[in-house]
């Protein structure tokens, strides 16, 4: 939603009201939408995501009405870390996958939110099985910051910095998979290619280990040291961190 050149809200009786987006919070990955007028409707009181265990059963809700809703179990909580500098440290897993997850409601059997869905994951009991299943958002993330979405648009406290880059595991390395045009990264003179060796003189041994070195540095606009194999040759680039929503602001499409 954060680049949506419109925004529609659809209530299950068909009407369609137009929105705005009212916040957004990069580090969970909730936005907060503003409806022109009211659809009506109950709001789902927000439940106690950290008490989820697995084989917890609960309900899976998006677009498509009583018909497109279904029934799965807790396969695992676990951390869940994304190519788009992006880290859950228990996000929710279930089992079997659900084919509208973009955005659906993760109900308890009393009726509370307990997660968003965000993906379809070809390993969601273990890594490295061959279990299908969806990603969810855990809602305890939310309670923090509703406040703060609904009254600046944002979560307040510091803003980690972002480096605009997605990177990969693979072979137990670290590929850079993408560079932001534009962005520190790409500014500083990393490439599609490199591998990332590390984080000033401290090593990273994953891409979670890397986001924590790199956060840990301090808040967005501080400046980041990485250590990168380029081709055959090592080297020390200093990427100039900013605030992601201003790449997102100043470029209508990414």
């Amino acid at each position: 939603v954060i680049e949506a050149e419109s925004i529609e809200v659809v209530n299950a009786a068909g009407k369609t009201v137009p929105a705005t987006l009212a916040g957004y919070d990069h580090a969970s990955g909730f936005g907060l939408l503003r409806l022109v007028v009211p659809v009506g409707g109950k709001p789902l009181p927000l439940g106690d995501s950290a008490a989820l265990r697995e084989r917890d059963p609960v309900m899976i809700a998006s677009y498509g009405g009583l018909e497109a809703a279904s029934l799965a179990f807790v396969v695992s909580r676990r951390s869940f870390t994304g190519s788009w500098e992006y880290l859950l440290e228990s996000a929710i897993f279930t089992y079997p996958p659900a084919m509208n997850w973009s955005g659906a409601a993760l109900i308890s059997p009393t009726g509370e939110l307990l997660g968003v869905g965000s993906l379809i994951v070809a390993d969601a009991a273990q890594p490295g099985t061959q279990s299908p299943g969806n990603m969810f958002v855990p809602i305890d993330l939310l309670k923090p910051i509703l406040a703060d979405l609904v009254e600046h648009g944002r979560a307040s406290g510091p803003v980690r910095p972002w480096l605009g880059l997605n990177a990969e595991e693979l072979r137990g390395r670290l590929f850079v998979a993408r560079v932001s045009p534009g962005g520190p990264a790409e500014r500083a003179g990393v490439q599609d290619g490199d591998i990332i060796i590390g984080v000033g003189a401290e090593d990273v041994a994953s891409l979670a280990d890397f986001y924590r070195k790199v956060w840990s540095r301090g808040a967005a606009g501080t400046e980041v040291p990485l250590r990168l194999l380029q081709g055959t040759r090592v080297k020390e680039l200093n990427l100039h961190s900013i605030d992601r929503l201003e790449y997102f602001r100043a470029r209508p499409s990414y």
